[in-house]
């Protein structure tokens, strides 16, 4: 597992192949707990080729020196992260 918030990746090989395929990583918060949001694409095998963008937002604790997965939030397709886009703006951006 990772030790610093740099080393973390949502990038997995399996068989040689990389099945998930991280295109960009945003660190929102760093800390004994860090909150990372990935842009990664899967590996489709039957078409030998990758798919659509696709988001998630991971949370990680540190303990004993290492970082641990302990939750995330996939974001499914582009309309559901413009639907939390606009959400976000009405409340925050918005809202102020």
């Amino acid at each position: 597992m990772a030790e610093t918030v740099d080393e973390l990746t949502v990038t997995y090989e399996d068989g040689g192949i990389e099945t998930v395929k991280e295109l960009d990583k945003i660190v929102l918060t760093k800390g004994a707990w860090a909150t990372i949001m990935y842009r990664y694409q899967d590996w489709n095998r039957t078409k030998e080729e990758y798919g659509p963008d696709k988001y998630t937002i991971r949370r990680y604790q540190k303990r004993n020196g290492e970082y641990q997965q302990k939750s995330k939030f996939n974001i499914s397709s582009k309309d559901q992260a413009k639907s939390i886009i606009a959400a976000l703006e009405q409340w925050v951006v918005l809202g102020d």
